[in-house]
């Protein structure tokens, strides 16, 4: 399609579409988007041909990485300090865990049982060994439990978990020259300088309706994730380290928050999510879904098998315990942009990364649906918040 704007209609109908049915469906909207996207391709692809939704056009890949880019940091500010600080010893633990089970358990899986390549099952790993920041958070919000030393214990971890992920992904597929070293020193000097010189700037020059704020951090997001690209690692991972160590500043400032909320759902990540869910290929799930049930039963065995006894050994009970070990299982964004990252880098085929988006999409849904409907914790729920929680809740709240 050569007409910009009716190819951006489109893309914000599909938008718009994704985010009515999350409300009737009282699902997330990144799943809608998603989903979205792959049928989207799919009646498009057979009616115009396969570049019928554009979705490799530069201009939406541009504004899909600069929302994965926006999210991936967002993410990273949600980190509180404090919270940290109070359960330390237990998040790192646990968020260790929680990606080392199933980054070493599914790479074999995807290795020895489905046969794939030593890259692509790495790759593998990485994907499914995240858990989703996003849905945790969403349900902790709705129920209330992220008023409690629980609900605090359980997003710690999520945190930990992924920048494992994080780590993994630069570590495993940057290749390590000149320039990595480069990159790495000049991240360190950043993420050092950063939470000194970010408050005191916004205190002089912000507050005012050019929106210097977010100017400053799209500028910083954009000029590391560009030396990450020149070093041969992936944009999205100098984000989530900004986010982190801004996480008291930044992270504090509710209004600057909801601005940049804005921003990026309103308009860059249904470009991200749409565009993720295009390149899934239903034809390839539906000739062979014993891969998606191999991934998705590594991915769960791997989880639970490690971190239930892992959160068992801090004096959880049983209930609570499985609770935690739900939650924890889950995956979204992160698994996405791994994917992603994946195909864009020729590191795994179309199909298998419309296995893995799948699988993290059920990921997203199936343990967030078990946790609420018969192991919530209701006794450690604050009293206000105890009989909200007696109600129907939303499988997958909204990112």
């Amino acid at each position: 399609m050569q007409n910009v704007w009716a190819l951006a209609s489109l893309w914000v109908g599909l938008a718009l579409v994704a985010t009515l049915l999350a409300i009737w469906f009282k699902i997330s909207t990144a799943l809608t988007e998603i989903v979205v996207g792959t049928v989207a391709q799919l009646i498009i692809g057979a009616l115009v041909g396969t570049v019928g939704l554009g979705a490799s056009s530069e201009w939406i890949t541009f504004l899909a990485g600069t929302g994965a880019i926006v999210l991936t940091f967002l993410a990273g500010a949600e980190l509180d300090p404090v919270i940290f600080r109070t359960k330390w010893k237990e998040a790192t633990v646990v968020g260790l865990v929680g990606f080392l089970g199933p980054f070493l358990g599914c790479t074999a899986i995807a290795h020895y049982v489905l046969h794939w390549s030593v890259r692509s099952s790495w790759l593998a790993g990485v994907a499914l060994s995240t858990t989703s920041v996003a849905v945790v958070y969403a349900v902790m919000l709705e129920l209330g439990f992220n008023k409690t030393n629980f609900g605090k214990a359980i997003l710690a971890a999520c945190f930990v978990n992924d920048l494992g992920t994080v780590i993994a992904l630069g570590l495993i597929f940057s290749p390590f020259t000149v320039r990595t070293l480069i990159f790495v020193g000049v991240s360190i000097l950043v993420f050092f300088v950063l939470p000194f010189l970010t408050p005191r700037f916004f205190k002089h020059y912000g507050g005012r309706v050019s929106e210097l704020e977010a100017k400053y951090l799209l500028f910083l997001l954009f000029g590391m994730g560009g030396l990450a690209v020149w070093s041969g690692s992936e944009a999205v991972l100098p984000a989530y380290i900004i986010g982190m160590v801004l996480a008291g500043t930044v992270g504090k400032d509710h209004a600057l928050i909801r601005r940049l909320r804005t921003l990026t759902f309103g308009l860059l990540t249904p470009f991200y999510f749409i565009r993720a869910g295009s390149f899934v290929s239903v034809p390839v799930l539906i000739a062979s879904p014993l891969v998606f049930a191999t991934l998705f039963a590594a991915k769960m065995i791997s989880k639970i098998v490690g971190l239930f006894p892992t959160v068992k050994a801090f004096k959880y009970q049983r209930e609570e315990g499985l609770y935690y070990t739900l939650m924890m299982s889950t995956g979204l964004t992160f698994g996405t942009i791994s994917a992603l990252f994946g195909l864009s880098h020729g590191i795994i085929t179309q199909a298998q990364y419309s296995h893995l988006v799948a699988t993290v999409i059920a990921s997203a849904v199936i343990p967030t649906m078990f946790a609420n409907a018969w192991f919530m914790p209701r006794h450690l729920l604050p009293k206000a918040e105890k009989e909200v929680a007696t109600k129907d809740v939303s499988p997958v709240g909204a990112d």
